[in-house]
């Protein structure tokens, strides 16, 4: 399992606390109350029974920006399924911004992915997701996708499962698209004015949060990059005001 773990410290930078795994983490740079961590691919993965776990957790008042230097591609699996999940403890107050890279699902691989998140009161977090069915060229394989977001009582933030076939394509999912992008904001709400891409689909949650939402052919191609960093800003923390370690 990869672990994460920010932390404050009385009087000095944040403690950033990692477990190796099949990813792991590298900090880039850290603050008094923020740090920014890379996730680095260990070897190839995911191939068929590789089983990725990620657990995050910042502590009250801190913030972590974390992103992928890389995709994730899910190889074939000679019938043998993979499984990616991550689990995310936000506590009081804290922040979570998350650039995630493509998850790319080729012909033949069978994958599980599953993410949940608590989020405390006061808490919040922006997540990017963009789900590829197969290589350029493939109709991809099957992905079984889970997200439960909730509160540390249980009352639920969202809830959503997927089951996409590239090779049974489902009216009402994603039809003939191969790409699903997504962004994910939980404990705020976009502000007014944001502008939102063309042919992007924003839900407001009862509780505060969004989900914008966009179906393409080519993950390139779908416009989300700045309503990402839209969303994103209000949770920030900049960096030149922290500690930039070596890569």
């Amino acid at each position: 399992m990869t672990r994460i773990a920010l932390a404050p410290v009385p009087g000095g930078p944040v403690r950033v606390t990692t477990t190796p795994g099949l990813l792991q983490a590298r900090t880039v740079s850290r603050g008094a109350d923020r740090a920014h961590v890379a996730l680095v691919a260990g070897g190839a993965m995911l191939v068929g029974g590789d089983r990725i776990a990620v657990e995050v957790e910042v502590a009250e008042g801190c913030a972590l920006e974390l992103e992928d230097v890389g995709g994730t591609l899910a190889y074939p699996g000679e019938g043998r399924r993979s499984a990616f999940d991550v689990r995310i403890r936000l506590e009081r107050g804290a922040r979570l911004i998350w650039r995630a890279h493509p998850f790319v699902v080729a012909d033949g691989a069978a994958v599980d992915r599953r993410l949940e998140l608590s989020v405390a009161e006061g808490a919040s977090a922006c997540l990017r997701e963009t789900l590829v069915l197969g290589r350029t060229g493939e109709r991809g394989g099957t992905l079984r996708a889970g997200l439960h977001a909730r509160t540390p009582a249980a009352a639920p933030l969202l809830c959503e499962e997927l089951d996409l076939d590239g090779a049974r394509p489902v009216t009402g999912v994603m039809g003939a698209h191969r790409v699903l992008d997504s962004v994910l904001l939980l404990g705020a709400r976009p502000a007014p004015e944001a502008a939102v891409p063309s042919g992007v689909s924003v839900l407001h949650l009862h509780r505060r949060g969004a989900l914008a939402r966009i179906l393409a052919h080519d993950a390139h191609a779908t416009g989300l990059d700045p309503l990402m960093e839209e969303w994103a800003a209000g949770l920030r923390v900049p960096d030149s005001k922290g500690i930039r370690l070596p890569a």
